[in-house]
Formats: structure tokens, sequence, C-alpha cells
């Protein structure tokens, strides 16, 4: 259930559109800017949803997730995206059930209390999005993931006037490959995240 991802993340696109505000970055014309950035943590939040006995559908979040992106505009595929989550910042809205998802019975977090993504291989899939695979750590265990990911927007934040890229990404995996089998298969091993993360230039 963690991801993010993020949230984050993230992703990376070389695109053609008109930049005004960045006229003298060598990546001029492209629509989001080469250099590295950082996730705003008020803005970004991995959501996940599994089935509750079949009955309904569960969702919850976490809340609290960093991320770095290293986007190159010019060679997409030599990005990075590295995430972490902490575990313990899960919430559902139900204080009690937040305290049992906390436990040893499913994230462990006084034992492992970060999960991490980091890319290891971005492939354009269309004008805006990107499938970002990397290695996903939770519970202590490291297996591939992919997040499937759309650049919403880049630009001037018309707000506060600092650059950032704004994401959207979803992953599906199954719960009980990380070792996070409690209650399996009558709370569904089947996980589907969503990812949302508005990521500041840094440098």
């Amino acid at each position: 259930m963690k991801h993010f991802l993020a949230a984050s993340l993230f992703s990376i696109f070389a695109l053609v559109l008109p930049q005004p505000s960045h006229a003298a970055d060598s990546t001029a014309g492209l629509l989001a800017t080469s250099g590295t950035y950082a996730l705003d943590k008020a803005h970004g939040k991995v959501t996940w949803s599994i089935s509750h006995l079949g009955f309904s559908t569960y969702v919850g979040q976490f809340s609290d997730t960093a991320a770095t992106l290293v986007f190159d505009a010019v060679k997409p595929e030599n990005s990075k995206l590295d995430v972490t989550v902490q575990t313990a910042s899960i919430g559902t809205l139900n204080p009690a059930l937040d305290t049992h998802l906390n436990s040893a019975d499913f994230f462990n977090v006084a034992k492992f209390p970060t999960a991490t993504f980091k890319s290891t291989k971005i492939t354009r899939t269309g004008p805006k999005s990107a499938k970002v695979r990397g290695d996903f750590t939770l519970l202590g265990v490291t297996k591939p993931l992919t997040l499937l990911v759309v650049l919403n927007q880049a630009g001037n934040n018309p707000m506060f006037k600092y650059y950032e890229a704004g994401f959207t990404a979803t992953a599906h995996l199954k719960r009980t490959n990380w070792g996070l089998s409690k209650y399996a298969p009558y709370l569904g091993d089947d996980v589907n995240l969503q990812i949302e993360g508005e990521f500041k230039l840094v440098k």
C-alpha cells in the first residue's frame, strides 16, 4: 500500500511547448525545465485502495512523502526519481485502524519506518506521459514497481512565483509480494495507488 510516489510522483518528458519565462534556459522550448526538483510535501499524497472482504473498496492515504526528481528535458530517459514515504503517516480517518496498520500486523513502523522507491528506467509513452520503473522497498523487501505517470503542467506557480511541475501517477501491486499478508485473501491482495505531486525546481 505505499507508494509513491513521487510522487509521487514524477516523471519525465521532453515536450515541445514555448516557455517564455525560461527563454534563456538551455531547455527553452520544452514544457518542463531541466534541473533538480523537490516534492512540495503539502501537495504530495499517496492514496491507496483495496477490496474490503469484497463488500467495499477501502481507501487510505500516506501524507508524509519526500521525493527528489532530477529531470533531463533533453534526454528524459536519463532522469532520476527518488521517493521516501514515512509509513507512520498512514491515515484512514479511523484512529483505531491507523494504530493497527502501524503495528507488526501490517506496516510495522517501529522496525520499518519508511518505504522507498528509486527509479531504474524511464520510458516515454506519449507527449505528456511515461512509465517510470523502479525498485520499491517495503518491510525490508525490494521488488520492481512501475508508475504510470502523466505531467499535468509545468510553469511558474501563479501564487508563489516559483517554477514547478505537477504530476499524477498510478500503480498496481500485490501486497503479499512484499510480505504484507495479514488477512489475505479476504482483505484484498491487489492494491491500487493514486499519487499526486507538485515538484518545485530547486536548482
